[in-house]
């Protein structure tokens, strides 16, 4: 994980050298987050203190389209920027990988999602504004694809951020139903890395810590205030589940909590968490040493003390009939992610776990 990582107050401002890796940057962020939680503003003064010039680009939407990237990527070329600053949740960190490989790489649309995409992108530097996605220290990029109707993603070396600046200051005021669903989501990477095929001695080490970090944690997220050092725990750990996904990957929870998202709008971190009890208990039944692991860390007895402090956690479930849970499992089924897990289910197990889940 090559990613220079710069945590603490101020750490934007403090580290304005950080921004004298190219003469002009195109920020890459949302509409609204950035600009009134003090990011952008930080952002800013650090550029001009490099004497930088810059342009904005704020038109990523929640889960970002491929549409939108391509879209980026030609402001980037307009502007003549030679780094990519990205503000904000996993949305905008994940659009502006996509577009720093865009702005220097002639790739077709419909080869995106399929083609090997090379080994050049813009540098980066990325100030998430969330704890969950980790996405600062990942080689990934989650784009929705509409063909496919569901999320996919592209990966390489080159796409990992050379900077990440975390500040816990910008999630002050962050509303605790964001906040609860990106730590969800950050608690998914880590928990997921552990069931992996790809799972390492290493990656295990990290997703230890973060899974300590993350439940010691869970009540407060019910209780509805997090302090400023609260809010860094979460942030640090997320980091750290990061990490651990840009090793090992994550498995058939992302591809099945994809479809939640995809067709009713549910946010990522909370599919996860809708998902995860379900598969943890799966994976138990192949792999009960890892889960044993996972349980010692968050000081629970059993999965199913798990499965109930999630939905403590996640209060009252959508509502979901089992003739789109069988569209579901066959898009999981097919899904990348789904092979990556330690033990990959097939399709009818899938539909047993969104059942269990769901129903």
């Amino acid at each position: 994980m090559p990613t220079r990582v710069i945590m603490g107050t101020d750490c934007v401002r403090k580290n304005a050298d950080v921004f004298g890796i190219g003469k002009k940057a195109l920020i890459v962020t949302g509409a609204h987050s950035a600009k009134t939680n003090g990011a952008l503003d930080d952002v800013l003064y650090s550029l001009e203190k490099r004497n930088a010039q810059y342009a904005v680009f704020d038109k990523v939407m929640s889960n970002p389209t491929i549409d939108c990237v391509y879209e980026g990527a030609e402001a980037a070329m307009e502007e003549e920027a030679d780094f990519i600053v990205a503000i904000g949740g996993g949305s905008p960190m994940d659009a502006a990988k996509a577009i720093a490989l865009l702005a220097v790489n002639d790739i077709d649309k419909k080869d995106l999602l399929t083609s090997d995409i090379g080994s050049r992108a813009l540098p980066m530097i990325h100030i998430p504004t969330t704890a969950g996605t980790g996405s600062e220290v990942t080689p990934y990029s989650i784009l929705t694809n509409h063909e496919k109707k569901t999320k996919a993603s592209i990966g390489a070396p080159c796409l990992f951020p050379s900077y990440a600046l975390l500040d816990a200051k910008y999630m002050d005021n962050l509303s605790m139903r964001t906040t609860v669903n990106t730590a969800i989501d950050s608690l998914s990477h880590s928990v997921e890395g552990m069931m992996s095929a790809r799972a390492n001695i290493m990656a295990d080490v990290i997703a230890r810590e973060a899974i300590r970090i993350i439940s010691g944690m869970l009540d407060k997220l019910t209780g509805g205030f997090l302090t400023r050092a609260d809010r860094e725990k979460l942030l640090y750990a997320s980091m750290l589940g990061g990490t651990v996904i840009s090793q090992t990957k994550t498995t058939a929870v992302h591809s099945m909590g994809y479809s939640l998202t995809y067709f009713h709008g549910i946010d990522h971190g909370r599919a996860n968490g809708l998902l995860l009890g379900e598969f943890t208990e799966y994976t138990e039944k192949y792999a009960p040493e890892k889960v044993c692991d996972i349980l010692k860390c968050m000081n629970m007895g059993s999965v199913g003390e798990f499965k109930e402090k999630l939905s403590e956690i996640l209060g009252e479930k959508e509502k979901f009939v089992p003739e789109e849970l069988e569209m579901y499992a066959d898009i999981a089924a097919a899904a990348g992610g789904t092979r990556n897990s330690f033990h990959c289910p097939e399709r009818d197990e899938i539909l047993e776990i969104y059942k269990k889940s769901l129903l």
